[in-house]
């Protein structure tokens, strides 16, 4: 037992060093791995983790998704996102920051990234909201937590990441998250209202748009709404791969770009780069997390927990709390993508050994991320939304998130009490 632990403290305390996870991870897992087994196997195993992972046909679904994110970026859709849920919404009370709500789960569905959701919805709604006499806690609030959808609405990088190191199937998962996504989406307009409420905000009143006027304001969300049918439908229906999806939402994103004349040459190739620079830093960070798998399962870790759940009798919803109570606490120093590489190869073992669906763990992993993006004392949404907007105190945005994180710990019970949420939609595949 001693060696895994001591490794995962040595982790952290690189981590907390400055060293980059995937060499963290990297390091840790590989001196490990030559304590238990030795020099040359370590090397060999050192080698296959990376080479057999980096030829894999599978995870050329990362790099696609990615284009197709970077695409629907350059392509301005955020600001047809927002406009299309304004026209419907904005004369409710409330309306914008519902809107900016129903735009974030919108513009996520193709973008999978909540750090670029966020970043990109504060830069189209603020100004409106601020117009309308919102105050800053609910335009930051709304907008901070409505990022957060970015990585559970498919397609999803983090569910891709998942997916890679616990051998599951990606288009189930991306099926998976769909009701968990919707439920969130719901569950912030709730959010919207009990802030309206708790502080008593007055805003301007904005007149309703005519039916047609609408409509129109519609009409720019048709493709990447067919672009998300597309891609989700092929996959439940078993037309193409979750690979094959890819390809094709890349494509079709390109499409999307290149008929609203926002591609030049420069601009293709500044996409290209910034898709080969993510695809990079991704792979890195996950063979890293390859290998540190491999180093905590040749330590025992696994039967090591799992022996120790055994003897203190606790029940699996209970182990479930606990991985959710670390989540919180870890997404005070790690974003995202560094959460679920450095806790999965650790978690995943005794959950299925507990007997929970490793798919709705999934679900479960990402749902709990999403909360920490926003928690304080540091949810990496909320300072990514501080360097939009400088003028507006931390404190602020993280008083507009609390009726949000309020509502996520509600969804998050949800999902524990009824897993066909999660479960309901891959079953049907």
């Amino acid at each position: 037992m001693i060696d895994w632990i001591v490794g995962i403290v040595v982790l952290l305390v690189l981590i907390a060093g400055g060293i980059p996870i995937a060499f963290s991870m990297t390091l840790v897992a590989f001196v490990g791995i030559v304590v238990k087994i030795g020099l040359a196997p370590a090397m060999a195993l050192l080698g296959q983790v990376f080479y057999d992972n980096g030829m894999s046909y599978t995870l050329s679904v990362m790099p696609l998704f990615v284009l197709m994110g970077n695409f629907v970026l350059k392509a301005g859709l955020a600001d047809d996102m927002y406009a299309a849920a304004n026209a419907w919404l904005r004369h409710y009370r409330g309306g914008l920051a519902m809107a900016t709500v129903v735009a974030c789960g919108g513009f996520s569905s193709v973008c999978g990234s909540s750090l670029a959701t966020a970043a990109t919805m504060a830069r189209v709604s603020m100004p409106s909201m601020r117009r309308y006499g919102y105050s800053d806690t609910l335009a930051t609030g709304s907008i901070a937590a409505g990022g957060t959808l970015g990585i559970l609405i498919p397609p999803s990088i983090v569910l891709v990441l998942y997916g890679v190191i616990t051998q599951q199937d990606i288009g189930k998962l991306f099926l998976a998250g769909i009701l968990p996504g919707l439920v969130g989406v719901l569950g912030y307009l709730i959010a919207v209202r009990l802030s309206l409420l708790i502080r008593a905000e007055h805003q301007h009143d904005i007149e309703a748009l005519p039916f047609l006027e609408r409509v129109r304001a519609t009409k720019g969300v048709i493709g990447v709404l067919g672009l998300f049918a597309c891609v989700m439908g092929g996959i439940y229906l078993g037309i193409f791969t979750a690979t094959e999806a890819a390809g094709i939402g890349a494509f079709g994103a390109f499409l999307l770009a290149a008929l609203r004349r926002r591609l030049t040459w420069a601009t293709l190739y500044e996409i290209l780069v910034e898709t080969a620079r993510m695809t990079a830093m991704l792979f890195l960070v996950l063979f890293g997390a390859l290998l540190f798998s491999n180093f905590v399962n040749l330590a025992g870790m696994p039967n090591d927990l799992r022996d120790w759940i055994t003897a203190l009798g606790a029940h699996p919803t209970a182990v479930i709390i606990v991985i959710l109570l670390i989540y919180l606490v870890l997404g005070a120093v790690l974003e995202s993508i560094s959460m679920m590489l450095l806790t999965v190869p650790v978690f995943f073992p005794v959950v299925v050994g507990l007997g929970i669906d490793p798919i709705w763990f999934g679900i479960f992993v990402v749902v709990a991320i999403e909360i920490s993006l926003i928690t304080p004392p540091v949810g990496l949404n909320v300072f990514v939304l501080k360097s939009i907007v400088p003028e507006v105190p931390t404190g602020t945005i993280f008083k507009g998130v609390v009726p949000f994180i309020a509502v996520d710990i509600v969804r998050v019970a949800l999902l524990i009490a009824v897993p066909s949420l999660a479960l309901l939609i891959p079953s049907t595949m």
